[in-house]
């Protein structure tokens, strides 16, 4: 059984806030660390979480890497029957993009560093953790080979760049209690509402995440500018 993994595209709607006027700086500057800014946020995201999701139990600030190794700045959520992965803008302050997994469809978890194929270009350093949900089902030739494939069955997170920055934030980015709270409600899950003809439960594996690309100057460019994430650069936000 195929889970059905929603994708909501949210029309923009700007919102003001009130705040104190910044010195411009010449370096890049993450929009979330703005005050008010994440709070927004999860505001507007907790707002959108129905009764078929239930009660959130954690949310996580962290980076997305895609197969082609380029970093996204994601809201991770874990409520009693949802993983919900939300692109926002922290500049405009909206929601762009709800991705909900079925907490029950989630079969095995992966943790450890990065690796990738022995004659690849590309390097990264650190850990991460991979979320799957259809573990029996390969991605298909042409989404390896396609950098916009959504059809992936499974997403891959690791630290944002601002975990470093004070104790709130070292909290939120930590994917160490990511791991371990989806692992336990995604246990849960499983009891409550078996899957047909799947097997039930959450497979932990400590292991490399290997990421299957070889070149790729797109992902370089973006990756050292941040491309990904919610940035004042100079005077303009991208």
């Amino acid at each position: 059984m195929t889970p059905h993994v929603r994708q909501l595209h949210m029309t923009p709607h700007v919102r003001q806030l009130h705040m104190t006027p910044h010195v411009r700086q010449l370096h890049m500057t993450p929009h979330v660390k703005i005050p008010g800014t994440l709070d927004q946020s999860l505001e507007d995201i907790k707002a959108l979480i129905n009764q078929e999701d239930g009660a959130v139990h954690g949310v996580w600030l962290m980076a997305e890497v895609d197969h082609w190794n380029n970093e996204k700045e994601r809201v991770v959520l874990i409520t009693d029957n949802s993983l919900l992965v939300c692109k926002y803008d922290f500049i405009m302050l909206n929601i762009e993009q709800i991705q909900k997994i079925p907490l029950n469809f989630i079969d095995r978890i992966s943790h450890g560093n990065f690796s990738f194929p022995q004659r690849s270009l590309l390097k990264r350093e650190g850990e991460g953790v991979r979320v799957f949900w259809d573990r029996l089902r390969e991605p298909s030739f042409s989404s390896r080979w396609n950098p916009f494939a959504t059809d992936y069955p499974f997403s891959t997170f690791t630290y944002h760049p601002v975990r470093n920055i004070d104790h709130r934030f070292t909290a939120l980015c930590e994917i160490q209690s990511f791991r371990e709270q989806l692992m336990e409600s995604a246990q849960k899950a499983h009891l409550k509402m078996p899957v047909p003809g799947k097997a039930n439960g959450v497979l932990v594996l400590n292991q490399p995440l290997l990421i299957e690309a070889y070149v790729g100057l797109m992902s370089y460019i973006g990756n050292q500018n941040k491309l990904g994430y919610s940035l004042a650069r100079g005077n303009v936000g991208f």
